[in-house]
């Protein structure tokens, strides 16, 4: 098997949706939800905690500034929604898309992401702090000023975003490659580097950024 093959196999799940849908939708304590389909409705400023969201496909839903401990999502869509400063520390996701969101400030830390796709996204200071996270893909979203800082990972795919100014620091970064995403300045741990994939540009700015000097 080549090694495009090998890491293709390893490409986030798509989810698992039913073909038909409820609408009912809210945010309590201790709710699960199964095969929803919602549009169009605000959330924001709200809070819940160890809902659970299953099965279900969210489009243009805002959610600004809104709190959900301990979340549970798995096959779900999230589309062209609005999650900006989002906080859902702790939380799992399990074969979810993010397509079109804003995510600007939203939280992720400390969370568990398995099988989850970010595509198109707006997600500048987001964070990904202390996440662990395996078969993940973000495709042309902007993660400028993003935190993945302690992050643990397995099959991490980074394809065409935008990562100036993305902190990376204490986070092993073999097997990463980097080379089809811009960057201006990116902050890594040096001691981390090993088998790290960028290009000629790209190896230029982090020597800059590490004080080497190139003659």
């Amino acid at each position: 098997m080549s090694k495009k093959a090998n890491l293709d196999k390893h490409r986030p799940a798509p989810p698992n949706l039913p073909t038909q849908f409820t609408e009912d939708f809210y945010l309590e304590d201790e709710v699960t939800f199964e095969g929803i389909k919602i549009e169009d409705l605000d959330y924001s400023y709200l809070s819940a905690r160890n809902l659970m969201l299953k099965g279900s496909h969210l489009k243009k839903i805002t959610m600004q500034r809104t709190r959900l401990e301990r979340v549970e999502c798995s096959n779900v869509v999230f589309e062209k929604c609005d999650l900006s400063n989002l906080d859902w520390i702790g939380g799992s996701f399990h074969q979810v898309v993010f397509d079109q969101c804003k995510l600007t400030g939203t939280n992720f830390a400390e969370s568990y992401l398995r099988d989850c796709r970010f595509t198109n996204c707006i997600a500048n200071f987001a964070s990904f702090s202390a996440t662990n996270v395996k078969n993940v893909q973000f495709d042309n979203c902007q993660l400028n000023d993003s935190e993945f800082f302690e992050a643990t990972w397995k099959h991490l795919f980074l394809e065409n975003n935008e990562l100036t100014n993305s902190n990376w620091m204490n986070t092993t970064m073999s097997g990463l490659d980097l080379s089809t995403n811009e960057f201006e300045r990116i902050i890594l741990s040096q001691d981390r580097l090993r088998n790290l994939t960028v290009n000629q540009e790209q190896a230029l700015t982090i020597a800059a950024g590490l004080g080497i000097k190139i003659v």
